[in-house]
């Protein structure tokens, strides 16, 4: 297996650049628009900061997080302010954090980093959570409700809901490739910071979603989470957004009406 053109999404979409670009502009302008608390900082290092979204109508309930990808490498959260557009109709509020990249930090930091910004708007506005998340943000998604919460001075059930979207869930398939210069993984870390290999979280619920045009890796990324914690009693679900490749996909979020949409908001109620 060509585990290089499997998870070099840049050169699968060759369009990327257009994409991403595409990705800032809708996000300025959501933030012009939307009723914000911007730059919240939720630790000491320069991209501990989040984004708090408010709807028009707050039905309260949890806060989503979304949590951005860029193989724990790249971009930050002021390229996915509009990910919050589409569950905020129905009433949520939206934090979407930056956290620290690799390589000045290992992936096992920002699993830390995701770890303290969840303890932050716990403490901050006493509501729990369900996380959302995009590739690597899939990953930090999984791993925020795989986490045993208990000793943390947070509720067990803090993060009791997830999405994934075209997550990476067992990361040893990327020792072998470019994407590891910058993560510096090894056979050892990459299975301990894979929610995958963790104790599955038992009593909750998580959607792995991806796009109909991802790889034959990523896909079986997602299908494979959702059968292994299935088969532990998490309220498990793999779907498909056909016609999207890995950077389209999300776009889903963007929409009210869309299925990803309204997944995101049930995992709410």
């Amino acid at each position: 297996m060509n585990l290089e053109a499997e998870y070099n999404n840049r050169a699968r979409v060759p369009e990327h650049p257009e994409l991403l670009a595409g990705f800032q502009r809708d996000a300025a302008t959501f933030r012009d628009a939307a009723k914000s608390e911007l730059d919240l900082a939720y630790g000491d290092h320069q991209r501990h900061l989040l984004d708090m979204f408010w709807p028009e109508t707050d039905r309260g309930g949890p806060v989503v997080v979304f949590i951005h990808g860029g193989y724990w490498q790249a971009l930050d959260k002021n390229s996915f302010s509009h990910m919050a557009r589409g569950v905020s109709v129905s009433g949520m509020p939206v934090a979407v954090p930056s956290y620290r990249l690799c390589p000045d930090v290992q992936v096992a930091d920002i699993i830390s980093d995701l770890h303290r910004a969840c303890i932050w708007l716990w403490r901050k506005y006493q509501r729990k959570l369900v996380v959302a998340g995009h590739s690597a943000g899939g990953h930090l998604a999984a791993a925020m409700v795989a986490t045993d919460w208990s000793g943390q001075q947070a509720p067990d059930d803090l993060v009791r809901a997830g999405l994934g979207i075209s997550g990476i869930y067992d990361l040893r398939p990327l020792i072998a490739t470019s994407v590891n210069d910058k993560l510096g993984l090894d056979d050892q870390s990459a299975c301990e910071a894979s929610p995958l290999l963790w104790t599955s979280p038992a009593g909750r619920t998580f959607e792995a979603w991806a796009g109909g045009d991802e790889s034959p890796e990523y896909l079986r990324q997602s299908q494979t989470l959702a059968a292994c914690w299935s088969g532990c009693g998490v309220n498990c679900r793999y779907a498909v957004e056909a016609g999207t490749n890995h950077f389209t996909v999300i776009s889903a979020l963007g929409r009210p009406d869309s299925s990803m949409t309204r997944a995101l908001t049930g995992l709410c109620r």
